[in-house]
């Protein structure tokens, strides 16, 4: 067995994320089969009590669109809004059938990007899924898609189970679809090979991806799992992609799939959710001593170093903080509203503490809510 495939066998905590296409039919329903093969390999990974599984489930949109008339998933958010409703209760009760049958116990949980890039949010966040695993459930996570608006939505579950994977300190992520593993072609002509490994962008250089598959059930396709490895083995998570019919030899250490090898370091860090699942609702432009500070020596950004800023925001909200050139060079939760920093443009904090009262004598963005984009 290699190192990399050793890695896989000796993970103790593993998050494995399916897709909507491994579990539903081609009409929008679920398929019970399908479901059990794959609680029938996660029961089996779980049995001896030594390994913990959080599950990443797509399906709940897909779920919902035949009890609700719909042949495809709509394009319209309301629309996936409703089905995701219907879906999500049909999707949970699936699994928690199919888990008892091995006497294990499933606990629901759902995210937005909004929850987890807040501090307070973010520990919340990892105390519930910690102590359902410590108390032996298995947490089933997906994008809370009946209220995320598309300013909060992750976008698509692979990027969210590598932040989860990140969130909950996972030492191995397991992606499945319906493809056994990332090819140097179409998988579906004559010639392309799997790409056993990947321990780096440049062995992706001359790799073409493709989008989501034909049912149109997904919203991810190769990319979005590439992305999500890429995002998980920059926090230190070795990642294997594979298809959801191979995910017993995948969890088994048997060369299968593609293996992503860490590229970073692991860390306990909330700041890859700000910098990976948030979306800046403004922008504050840094003049080049502001960009220095905050890139080089990391540090908070105070009103003296903003030059400009652009958005409707409130106090809380990420903001891209841009060079001079528009070029954004960080990301942050801001502490002020948009419409009260104009006055606060170019000014020191004393001044403005002495102008407007003490509340204002603070960081526009302090460094614990900040996130460097490039060096």
């Amino acid at each position: 067995m290699t190192v990399a495939r050793q890695h896989v066998t000796e993970a103790r905590r593993i998050v494995v994320k399916v897709g909507s296409s491994s579990l539903t039919t081609a009409a929008g329903g679920l398929d019970a089969d399908r479901v059990d093969a794959l609680v029938d390999v996660l029961a089996k990974v779980r049995s001896g009590g030594e390994k913990e599984i959080v599950l990443v489930s797509s399906g709940a949109i897909a779920a919902g669109l035949a009890p609700l008339g719909l042949t495809r998933r709509p394009r319209d958010l309301a629309r996936q809004q409703a089905s995701a409703s219907v879906g999500q209760g049909l999707l949970v009760a699936r699994y928690a059938s199919s888990f008892s049958r091995y006497g294990l116990r499933v606990g629901q949980v759902l995210l937005t990007a909004h929850d987890t890039s807040r501090r307070s949010h973010y520990r919340n966040a990892y105390r519930t899924l910690d102590q359902l695993l410590t108390m032996g459930a298995v947490p089933v996570v997906n994008e809370n898609d009946t209220v995320a608006t598309e300013e909060i939505r992750f976008g698509d579950n692979d990027r969210l189970a590598a932040l989860v994977a990140h969130l909950v300190r996972a030492d191995l992520l397991v992606l499945l679809s319906d493809v056994d593993g990332l090819y140097d072609g179409d998988p579906s002509r004559p010639g392309s090979s799997r790409i056993a490994r990947v321990d780096g962008p440049e062995d992706l250089a001359d790799v073409t991806m493709g989008s989501a598959g034909k049912a149109g059930l997904g919203t991810g396709g190769m990319v979005t799992k590439v992305e999500a490895a890429r995002i998980a083995a920059a926090a230190g998570i070795p990642v294997v992609l594979t298809s959801a019919g191979h995910a017993g030899d995948a969890l088994a250490g048997r060369d299968t799939g593609t293996y992503f090898g860490p590229t970073g370091r692991r860390s306990a860090d909330r700041l890859l959710w700000l910098a990976h699942a948030s979306t800046p609702l403004g922008a504050l432009t840094l003049d080049d001593g502001a960009v220095r500070a905050v890139v080089e020596r990391r540090t908070s950004l105070l009103p003296a170093g903003i030059a400009s800023v652009e958005g409707e925001f409130s106090a809380g909200d990420p903001v891209e903080l841009r060079d001079t050139a528009g070029l954004a060079v960080a990301r942050g939760l801001v502490n002020f509203d948009a419409k009260e920093i104009p006055q606060l443009l170019g000014r020191s904090t004393r001044d403005l503490a002495r102008d407007l009262g003490p509340a204002y004598e603070r960081e526009v963005v302090h460094r614990d809510d900040l996130v460097v984009l490039r060096p």
